[in-house]
């Protein structure tokens, strides 16, 4: 058995990919699957469509391998995380389409509740009272949809995020468990005692019987029951974040990661223990391997490589995302142009949810490309603020800043990143970090990978970005961000 299958479940996509004792890509099977915007500010998931796209893009990446179950140490997965499920425990049939990360339709709730528990809630779970947890998206469900509260506290109901619905189905409904990583990020879960909490559960309503079993994210958990992946054992699970910040081999404290995706999520080692920030950033359980569990410090952006999707689908100023880098390279600047992309509210280190999007600073002489310019920035501008915060907190002198995702294939904005924070931006070799993430946690617990110093050697750079422009015409671009943000910022009261 010498390779290691990654399940990578995200949010527009999922994915399975196949890597070998280097930790090198061998096969990928991809496929997208359907976004669903019941009202303004709603997201959903099917959760069927899910796994069978999980499933299909399995069998494509053997296939492309000429691989069999057989040939297949161990699985780990990694997943979109928040993004809440609940389900039949004995048909496994959802009770309802998958209420998604970024869905707002929760914001009054959290409201309500901030007022009276915020303070209570950060000291055991380090987040903010926002929306984009699990916990209120939880009440929801059970609040709203005929019948499911009181199949709840009957014990006939599982709650889960994406992970654990994975595994249920693979193991045909043996497993219902999740790991830390994945329950720091529900608002139920306290991360200093490492359990679930009954004061959350009771500020949330929440019966504590739907609730899976937390197992470390390194360990052999089961096999997988269905025919096309049978015997596979499943030895790996991390929110896709975590498992891109152990992906990138970020194992020493103070080491930082950023990954470019839908949003954009910087996460920065802080060692055995939670650090509480002053800055309004996120403390969240990294992973727990070998009976120890790391921390980390997370700022999180709404809207990164979104604002390019919308530039394509909404606006119509480009044909495919790749052609935003052309598109902002033929002008010499942002012509004046700012874009705040808060589509979904403003993440870390503001946490607004009424703040809404913006592009300020247009003349007779801007055209889309100055607008693309600008949203290839604000991507930019955005991880900076992250970025500044995060070093007040852990007073951490980074040297440099590891970047993953999909815009990393954008020269451009790397160059740019890396003129605003006024350090190198380093791309890694190996695109597929969450994945890898997740298929490290796997292996180390199968024994194919013998510990973090092995992992440690084969990460390797693509390209560093060095600092070009001064500090001083990076200050002046950067002030003139954060007045547009201003501008933005409670937009929607």
């Amino acid at each position: 058995m010498s390779y290691i299958l990654a399940l990578d479940q995200g949010t527009t996509s999922s994915r399975a990919i196949v890597f070998d004792r280097n930790g090198s890509v061998v096969s990928v099977g991809q496929k997208e699957f359907t976004q669903i915007y019941p009202q303004s500010g709603w997201v959903e998931h099917d959760p069927l469509e899910i796994w069978r796209s999980q499933v299909d893009t399995a069998v494509e990446a053997l296939a492309k391998a000429n691989l069999t179950p057989a040939d297949i140490a161990a699985v780990g997965i990694t997943n979109q995380r928040e993004t809440t499920l609940i389900w039949d425990r004995v048909t496994g049939e959802p009770i309802n389409n998958a209420i998604v990360w970024q869905d707002r339709r929760t914001s009054d709730i959290c409201n309500a509740v901030r007022e009276t528990y915020g303070e209570l809630i950060r000291s055991k779970t380090r987040l903010e009272v926002d929306a984009y947890f699990s916990a209120s998206k939880i009440k929801w469900l059970l609040d709203n949809i005929p019948g499911v509260r009181e199949r709840a506290e009957n014990g006939e109901l599982a709650f889960g995020t994406v992970d654990t619905w994975l595994v249920w189905k693979l193991t045909t409904g043996k497993l219902h468990i999740t790991d830390p990583s994945n329950a720091s990020r529900t608002m139920l879960y306290n991360i200093n005692a490492l359990e679930w909490d009954d004061e959350l559960l009771t500020v949330f309503d929440v019966p504590r019987s739907i609730l899976p079993e937390v197992r470390s994210s390194s360990e052999i958990y089961g096999e997988v029951e269905i025919d096309e992946l049978k015997g596979i054992q499943i030895a790996g699970i991390a929110g896709d974040q975590q498992a891109a910040l152990f992906g990138q081999a970020c194992f020493a404290s103070g080491s930082t990661k950023n990954t470019y995706g839908t949003g954009c999520f910087m996460l920065q080692n802080v060692g055995d223990k939670p650090v509480a920030s002053e800055n309004r950033l996120l403390s969240t359980i990294g992973w727990q391997v070998g009976g120890v569990t790391e921390y980390a410090l997370e700022g999180s952006v709404f809207i990164g490589g979104a604002v390019i999707q919308w530039l394509r689908d909404s606006l119509g100023v480009i044909e495919q995302s790749s052609d935003v880098e052309a598109l902002a390279a033929s002008v010499s600047d942002n012509g004046g142009v700012y874009f705040v992309p808060a589509f979904a509210g403003l993440g870390t280190p503001h946490w607004d949810q009424d703040a809404r999007g913006l592009i300020i600073g247009l003349t007779r002489g801007t055209g889309k490309a100055h607008i693309a310019r600008a949203a290839v920035e604000s991507i930019a501008f955005q991880t900076a603020d992250l970025l500044t915060s995060m070093n007040a907190d852990s007073n951490a002198d980074l040297t440099e800043l590891r970047v993953d995702g999909g815009a990393t294939r954008n020269d451009a904005l790397l160059q740019f990143q890396a003129d605003i924070l006024q350090i190198p931006v380093v791309r890694s070799k190996t695109a597929e970090t969450t994945a890898l993430g997740a298929a490290y946690l796997a292996g180390l617990a199968v024994g194919f990978w013998g510990s973090k110093n092995e992992l440690a050697e084969h990460w390797q750079a693509d390209r560093k970005f060095e600092p070009q422009m001064s500090s001083d015409d990076a200050k002046a671009l950067t002030d003139r961000w954060h007045e547009a943000v201003s501008r933005s910022l409670g937009w929607a009261k």
